[in-house]
Parts: structure tokens; C-alpha cells; sequence
């Protein structure tokens, strides 16, 4: 059964293929299109469609020939993206804020590697530096600094960190470790003003004999 619809699916999409790049009449080929795309959809929608290319998608040869593509597939993919249409599309797309929002997640992994690794280029620390002198940049800065905007988000930063749990176990520590240097020091400074005090009192007794 699943060899049959295998098949079937191999076929119809020929057959998609053929008659969409077949020189027949427009109207009757407009039909045939439709209705053979039409049914390999219907197919692909059904359970056993899709454990069909499933196991199409498993087979090695097929994964061969998609590795053998995988140059054909980047150079369309690319000159798809720099096209005028493609990039009319990505102009229209980013203007929405839930697929800007959710392509900045996407690549979010990415871009911190990236950024990391032009961190330690210093081809690229150079001109950051240069970036950040320019007058107008330190201008724009002290702008962003003195912000109400940025104060708000600086604060809500600050009550985060503050809030956590990690970062008041790390406080707890640093303030026993500075009270027990503290009580250290104290205790050392009243065992010298014993030792100093015994001294002194044991010379005067001396000098009394």
C-alpha cells in the first residue's frame, strides 16, 4: 500500500511538472494544472501522504541527489534574496513586527557568535573605537545615557539582578566573608593591646621591687 501511494505521489508531481512546463493550449493547461495540483495536495494532506515522503526522504538515493543539489539550491535561494522581488519581500516582511520579531529569535544564536568572534578580530575592534571617538556617536550616546527610556530599562535590569537568587547567594557570601575579616582584625587588635597592656604592668611591678 504505502509502495502504491509512494508512487502515486511520484507520479502526480510528474505529472505537475509536465504540465506546467508543457506548451499547450493556455486555458486547457490552466485545468490540467489545477486539478493535478489540486490532487497531489490532497494527497500529501493525508496521513499516508506524509509517511510516504517520509520514507521517500529516508531513502539514500534521494538524500544523495538533495546533497548533490545543495549548490543549485544556495545560488537560487541567493539570487532569489538580491532580486528586486526578493528583496520587495523582505522590505514587506520586516515592516510586520511578529515575523521581524520572531527572525530576530531565529537568528539570535547566530548573531551572538558572530558578534563574538568580531570581538577578538582586531580589524574590527579598530573601528569600533574609531565608531565610538566620532563626536556625533558620543553625542548620540549621552542622549541614549540620559534617557528616560534607558533609565527605566536600567532600573528594571538593576531589580532583576537584585531580585535573584543567584546574585543574593553571591552578596551573602561576600558580606560574611567581609564581617569575619572584620571580627579577624578586631580580635587581633585586642590580643595586641593585651600583650601590650601585660607588658606593661609587669615592668612597673619590676620597677617597684
Amino acid at each position: 500500500m504505502k509502495k502504491r501511494l509512494m508512487l502515486l505521489i511520484y507520479i502526480g508531481m510528474c505529472m505537475l511538472l509536465a504540465t506546467a512546463c508543457a506548451p499547450q493550449d493556455e486555458e486547457n493547461n490552466g485545468m490540467d494544472y489545477d486539478q493535478t495540483k489540486k490532487m497531489v495536495v490532497d494527497i500529501l494532506k493525508t496521513d499516508e501522504g506524509k509517511k510516504a515522503v517520509e520514507a521517500i526522504m529516508k531513502d539514500p538515493s534521494v538524500r544523495q541527489d538533495i546533497l548533490m543539489d545543495q549548490n543549485a539550491i544556495k545560488d537560487t535561494i541567493s539570487q532569489t534574496l538580491v532580486s528586486d522581488k526578493g528583496m520587495e519581500f523582505w522590505k514587506k516582511a520586516m515592516d510586520d513586527p511578529k515575523f521581524a520579531e520572531s527572525f530576530a529569535k531565529s537568528l539570535e544564536k547566530e548573531n551572538k557568535t558572530v558578534i563574538k568572534q568580531l570581538m577578538k578580530d582586531p580589524e574590527y575592534q579598530g573601528m569600533l573605537q574609531d565608531v565610538l571617538k566620532d563626536p556625533a556617536m558620543e553625542k548620540e550616546v549621552l542622549t541614549v545615557l540620559k534617557s528616560k527610556e534607558y533609565r527605566t530599562y536600567l532600573q528594571k535590569i538593576m531589580t532583576e539582578t537584585f531580585d535573584s537568587p543567584l546574585y543574593q547567594s553571591k552578596i551573602q557570601d561576600i558580606l560574611l566573608k567581609a564581617a569575619e575579616e572584620t571580627q579577624g582584625g578586631q580580635k587581633q587588635s585586642s590580643d595586641d593591646s593585651g600583650s601590650s597592656s601585660a607588658g606593661s604592668d609587669s615592668g612597673g611591678e619590676q620597677q617597684q621591687q
